[in-house]
């Protein structure tokens, strides 16, 4: 049962961090801020500090900063002037104070990144040729099974991944490849054919290929700290791209909705995760911490994205929305996410029985 102290440790982890950007926020902008509380309901344990309030509460699937003059018909909050309540503050403060938390879910997932790289280098599969399909480019041009692709147009090859991009990614008519051979280097040009396959979102596409197949062989790289941080950047910025593409099939249909997970299937994964070591727990965690960012940022309210919405909004106009308003669109977004939260752990009854 080791697994659900993991699974209290990696959700409460990330809200901790997400909440923490929006405390630390406020603060360096001078916001007084009321309670920073780790989950939602009743009050366990807490103290304060200063005109602040800290506590753990009861339900961990959340939390929460409240500032002080977060209302706008708040004229006066005890204990705090008014150049520390939220709403006497211009549109673009109100802006860094809600897009930090999501921010943060970013930064935590690059610290994440950053220091597995470091502690254990950066891991991928050798650009090493396994097999090589019949009547294929590579074949014809002498192309062998053990060769290592050091380079292709210059570009430095790390890993298959950089590979497999620089293939698919092409232009040219010709891909010259430099080999590693048994210690001897050598210089071959392959001329790729454009063939159907399948995407990972299972749609049909149009790619350059020159018909080889990874060894499977394994790599690890060192790195130094600004390497790492650096590299760590990069897989951040993949992760993102990716998730950001799933969300944009899922809304076309190609990713089925019923992929949507709750908190069901998130237990679920780190418990797989956590069995599986440390290293891949970690490297889940940091996954759904970028996408617990992407969905706060989405534009709707209630949400960090909703709230940014109306202070852009704010800002074009250069006058406050209408409040009715404000409140009708935060009814709707409520009632959205409340569906939306609904159908994620109807998926994950329906995948749990299924399953069984």
């Amino acid at each position: 049962m080791a697994w659900i102290v993991d699974f209290v440790l990696v959700l409460g982890g990330l809200i901790f961090f997400h909440e923490l950007g929006h405390f630390l926020a406020a603060r360096m902008l001078g916001i007084g801020v009321k309670t920073f509380s780790l989950g939602f309901g009743p009050k366990l344990a807490g103290f304060s500090w200063g005109t602040t309030n800290y506590r753990l509460s009861l339900v961990p699937l959340g939390g929460y900063v409240s500032l002080a003059g977060e209302e706008r018909d708040m004229t006066e909050d005890s204990g705090f002037s008014r150049n520390e309540l939220f709403m006497n503050r211009p549109p673009w403060h109100r802006m860094i104070v809600v897009a930090a938390g999501p921010l943060f879910n970013f930064l935590l997932a690059w610290i994440i990144f950053w220091g597995i790289i470091i502690s254990n280098g950066q891991m991928g599969l050798a650009p090493i040729v396994g097999q090589l399909q019949p009547d294929s480019p590579a074949l014809h041009a002498g192309i062998e099974s053990g060769d290592n692709v050091l380079s292709i147009d210059g570009r430095k090859i790390v890993f298959w991944a950089d590979l497999a991009e620089t293939i698919q990614t092409s232009q040219s008519e010709n891909l010259d490849f430099v080999i590693d051979r048994n210690g001897e280097t050598k210089e071959i040009s392959i001329k790729p054919q454009v063939q159907e396959l399948k995407n990972i979102f299972g749609e049909t596409i149009r790619r350059p290929v020159v018909g080889i197949v990874a060894s499977g062989d394994s790599k690890t790289i060192e790195m130094n700290g600004i390497d790492g941080a650096v590299a760590a950047a990069e897989q951040t910025w993949d992760v993102t791209k990716l998730i950001c593409t799933s969300i944009v099939k899922m809304i076309e249909r190609v990713v089925p909705m019923d992929s949507i997970g709750g908190p069901i299937m998130i237990a679920q994964a780190i418990k797989q995760q956590s069995e599986r070591g440390l290293l891949e727990l970690l490297h889940f965690t940091a996954f759904i911490s970028i996408n617990l960012g992407l969905l706060n940022l989405l534009p709707i309210p209630v949400l960090d994205g909703g709230h940014l919405l109306f202070f852009s909004l704010e800002t074009i106009l250069r006058k406050p929305l209408n409040e009715r308003l404000q409140a009708a669109a935060t009814r709707m977004g409520l009632l959205l996410l409340l569906c939306l939260m609904a159908f994620a752990i109807f998926n994950d009854i329906v995948r749990t029985i299924s399953s069984k």
